[in-house]
Parts: C-alpha cells; structure tokens; sequence
C-alpha cells in the first residue's frame, strides 16, 4: 500500500538530469522565450509608462517594476513547464511510463518534475535579474543577492501548485482555465504592476492570501535596499502552497497513472 506522504530517494535526480539533457540542444530559443515577455513588459511599461508616472512609493516606476517582473517570469517560467512541456512527457510522449520501467517510482518522477521546473525558473529569474543589476536598478547589492534564494523559492511554489493541474488536465486546452482563472488574476492583483494599495479594502484582502504577494513583498524590498517586513510568514507561505500543491498532485497523479 503507498504512503499519503511522498517518499524522497536521490533518484529523482536521474529524472532531472534528464530533462536537462534535452534542454541543453534548445537552450539558447528556450531562455530567450522565457525571458523576451516580461523583459518587454519591464522596459516598456517602465520606460513609456513610467515617464507619465510620478514616482511610486518613492521611487521610479522602473525600479518598482522590476521586483515584479523578476516574480512574473519566474511564475510563468515555472507554470510552463510543469504544464506544458510536464505533461508533453507524461500524456504525449510517454516518457514517465518508459521511465517506470526502470527501478524508479512515480514518486521519483514527480519531484524530478518539481525541482527541474524549479531550476529552469531560476534562469528566468537570474536573466531578470541579470537586466536589473546591469541597469542598476537595484539600490543594495548585498540585499540584491537574496533575491536568488527568493526566485527558488518562487519557482518550488508554482512548480508544486502547476504539477496540480497537469495531474487532472485531459489536454492541452485545459491549461487555459488555469491560466484564465489562477495566473492572470494574481499578475493583475498582488502588485506586478502597482501597489497593491490602491486596491479596494476586500481585494487587499483577497491579494494578501496569493502566493505571488509574498513573493513580490520579499523581492521587491530586497531590490529597493530594504528588509522585508514579516519575511518568515512568506517564506512559510510559499513554501506551504508549493509543498502543498507537490503532495495533492502526486496522488492524483498516483490515481492517474497507477490505478
């Protein structure tokens, strides 16, 4: 009989290495895919937008959307690829089948999806950062570079919650309601783009429970040269929607494929 709870084993790495492997012949059209929409966001909402605005919070629009767009692409970065390319090999091509032909178990497969949707994501954060640190828009290096931790941390959360979804979808035009109901709402809700404010009373509230709010809450003073405030409850929480969302995607997944 199989545990609710996953069993960890170091094989998982096999299966990470091999989604590298297959990466590597299509790295440079995949980060330049990862990273093209939200640096097109940045650059143009900061730039156009941003010499209509006054300052927000003190500082220049651009530099207020950067820690945004760093969350945004690792989110979407992270979404992608537990989505569509996950279930590609899991439902297309059946390479978690051929996989469980060796001595691996499920278990193995879906953590090895997890941390490589996580690893991929860190590329699209660094690259966003990379932009950011080039153009200076950060006012601390040194807190600057706790931005990196806070990207992987970003990537687990919405690797384990997209990991969900790929579980129940039937095909690929499922996706959409995901992205429709879930992913869209958070980009436009918990401070991407403004602060989260200037939203009426009961969406500040709605916001202060997405996973992408704390994530922009610990990035995004990091970038201004701040401590974020109440860092361990984002930590907790976005650690507790990605390992929450690993653990029910695993039994569906379980149900899905084993039974």
């Amino acid at each position: 009989m199989m545990s609710f709870l996953p069993v960890f084993s170091w094989r998982f790495l096999a299966v990470w290495r091999r989604n590298f492997q297959v990466w590597k012949k299509l790295a440079l059209p995949s980060v330049l895919g990862n990273l093209a929409d939200p640096m097109m966001y940045m650059l143009g909402l900061g730039y156009g937008l941003g010499r209509l605005l006054p300052d927000v919070n003190g500082v220049p629009y651009l530099s207020f959307l950067a820690a945004g767009t760093v969350c945004y692409s690792t989110m979407n970065s992270a979404t992608f690829e537990v989505l569509y390319s996950a279930f590609s090999r899991m439902h297309v091509q059946k390479s978690w089948e051929a996989i469980l032909n060796a001595p691996m178990t499920l278990d193995d497969v879906v953590l090895g999806e997890l941390a490589w949707a996580a690893s991929k994501s860190l590329l699209s954060g660094l690259a966003i950062l990379t932009v950011i640190w080039v153009l200076g828009l950060q006012s601390s290096w040194l807190l600057s570079l706790w931005v990196i931790p806070v990207v992987v941390l970003i990537g687990i959360c919405f690797a384990g919650m997209g990991l969900v979804m790929n579980a129940v979808s039937p095909n690929y035009d499922f996706f959409m309601y995901y992205f429709t109901l879930v992913i869209t709402p958070m980009v436009l809700l918990c401070g991407v783009f403004y602060p989260t404010s200037e939203l009426p009373h009961w969406l500040q509230v709605v916001s202060g429970w997405l996973p992408l709010t704390h994530a922009i809450d610990l990035a995004r003073p990091l970038l201004l040269g701040r401590v974020p405030q109440d860092i361990l409850l984002h930590v907790l929480a976005l650690l507790a929607y990605g390992l929450v969302g690993f653990v029910v995607a695993l039994q569906l997944t379980r149900k899905r494929l084993l039974t």
